[in-house]
């Protein structure tokens, strides 16, 4: 299993949920997350995060509250956001942070 400085210093973007099972947001969020994967397969790797199993790691990015949504490219986070996107508003933020 790769390591998550693997994860995102690979050949594409990695769009991370920081999310939390006991967290009604996270729930809301989830589906969105799935169809973003779905929709930018091949352009952008998808991976959910649990901050309660991965403490450590959402303590070293400073995720205060659930969801948090990162985006990775080159190893270095490229755009954070907290709380709930609608799958378009996501994409869209995806699309114009490689834009610019």
């Amino acid at each position: 299993m790769a390591s998550f400085s693997e994860i995102v210093n690979g050949d594409r973007p990695v769009l991370i949920d920081f999310f939390a099972d006991w967290c009604g947001p996270c729930k809301m969020l989830s589906p969105f997350i799935q169809e973003v994967a779905k929709e930018l397969k091949g352009e952008v790797r998808v991976i959910k995060i649990d901050v309660d199993k991965n403490a450590a790691l959402a303590d070293k990015y400073q995720i205060r509250g659930v969801p948090t949504m990162m985006l990775f490219k080159d190893g270095k986070s490229v755009w954070r956001q907290s709380g709930v996107l609608q799958k378009e508003q996501i994409i869209q933020q995806i699309e114009s942070t490689f834009d610019s």
